[in-house]
């Protein structure tokens, strides 16, 4: 039943509401920009550990594999935990979680153990996991269920922040600039290359530790704020399981998608600034900088998107995004010098809306099943531990040509293409 905004008492009723949940949606926003940093300092640390640790590509990958497995492996746990106690307190446990994973890259570094590098980003994940499966959700349902999907664009336009955010930090503070050949690391003597080799990895300890601290204040607020929990319709929970709405077709095919979009972000900004080394011959900071735009253009796209909405079905926008993403990935791969940058950045702009997209398109309509929706999409972002390895031993395995790799993306992007036009029932 629509709300008659002429009745006073209307009126009322929706400005109540809205003030009732206006602060607690600026607080989850708020979520989004810190996992968006938490991903995006990745593609940092991808080539910067590379160096580090003298790994190879699919090496220097697992930085991927780690914090998204953990999302498999977190993605039902999360859920029952989001439904035994509800939104707030698993946004506290997630943020503590994520937290102590932050801290970690502290003796990580101090030890230059790529080991614990990657234990400490498999335990970020795991919080990155709870506070997705719970702030997706969440924002979605505070407020009209005819305005989900146009929230959760605007929630994420600011994990689109994040995307500019972070490589700017990164490259500042993490990224040194300082690159030697296999052949001059081999004729240093084993100390200089030992503290080398300590110097990249320390680098990485400040914005970590100030990363941790900030989400501990952060998880002391919500701790005071008083949130909403939204009572949605209950229905007899033998008559429902958490496989039940694999029945859906937006959300099984969904799940599908958002397994290839996430793999296919992951695999662009993963190898976004080797990829800018090898085809247009930039240096790592000025790479790492170009990174920053690409993130400009993806937070600039969740805006523009929110707006669009307006306009257009969450699924017609899919499907132009995608087909743009498509031949821009095209070009990155046939292109020559600036333009594959240019075009890996553009595509930036493009990819920014399938992830919420694709989410709302998921738990619509699900009422009380959302949660359990949530947990399965939450889960496809296995594709982003499982698709980057694929391009690094696909990139290794071709001699080290980086645009080689990205036709995994290019076949990703369809994959996202092949649920808009067709495996979103309306």
């Amino acid at each position: 039943m629509e709300i008659l905004v002429n009745e006073p008492l209307a009126q009322s009723t929706t400005s109540q509401t809205t003030k009732k949940y206006l602060l607690p949606f600026i607080l989850v926003t708020g979520l989004f920009f810190l996992w968006g940093m938490a991903h995006n300092l990745d593609s940092i640390l991808i080539p910067h550990l590379k160096k580090a640790c003298n790994l190879t590509n699919s090496q220097s990958a697992l930085v991927d594999t780690s914090v998204f497995f953990a999302y498999f492996i977190m993605a039902i746990p999360a859920g029952m935990l989001l439904k035994r106690f509800g939104y707030k307190r698993c946004i506290i446990i997630g943020l503590l979680v994520f937290a102590s994973g932050a801290y970690l890259f502290v003796p990580a570094a101090n030890n230059l153990s790529y080991e614990i590098f990657l234990f400490a980003l498999f335990i970020i994940g795991c919080g990155l996991a709870i506070l997705e499966t719970t702030a997706n959700p969440y924002a979605a349902v505070l407020g009209s269920p005819a305005t989900a999907g146009r929230r959760l664009n605007l929630a994420a336009s600011f994990n689109g922040l994040a995307a500019m955010v972070a490589p700017i930090v990164g490259a500042n503070f993490i990224l040194s600039g300082k690159e030697y050949s296999k052949d001059a690391l081999a004729a240093m003597q084993e100390t200089e290359r030992l503290r080398y080799f300590m110097e990249e990895a320390s680098s990485v300890k400040l914005p970590y530790i100030i990363l941790g601290s900030i989400l501990l204040l952060i998880a002391v607020v919500f701790f005071f704020v008083k949130f909403p929990e939204v009572n949605q319709q209950q229905e007899d929970i033998k008559k429902r399981n958490f496989f039940a709405v694999w029945k859906y077709r937006n959300l099984s095919l969904g799940v599908v998608a958002q397994f290839f979009y996430v793999g296919a972000q992951v695999c662009i900004t993963s190898f976004f600034i080797r990829m800018a080394q090898q085809g247009a011959n930039v240096d790592e900071k000025t790479a790492g900088y170009y990174l920053g735009i690409y993130g400009f253009l993806f937070m600039l796209g969740r805006f523009v998107g929110t707006f669009l909405l307006r306009f257009l079905s969450p699924r017609k926008l899919l499907i132009l995004f995608t087909l743009f993403a498509v031949l821009l990935c095209l070009v990155a791969i046939l292109g020559e010098g600036m333009s594959v940058v240019y075009a890996l950045g553009s595509i930036g702009f493009f990819m920014s809306i399938m992830f919420p997209t694709i989410f709302a398109l998921g738990i619509e309509g699900l009422g009380d099943q959302t949660k359990a929706a949530s947990s399965w999409l939450i889960m496809s972002i296995v594709g982003g531990a499982i698709l980057p390895y694929g391009m690094g031993s696909l990139i290794d395995y071709t001699g080290d040509s980086i645009q080689i790799g990205y036709l995994v993306p290019l076949v990703c992007f369809v994959v996202v293409l092949a649920y808009g036009w067709r495996g979103v029932s309306e």
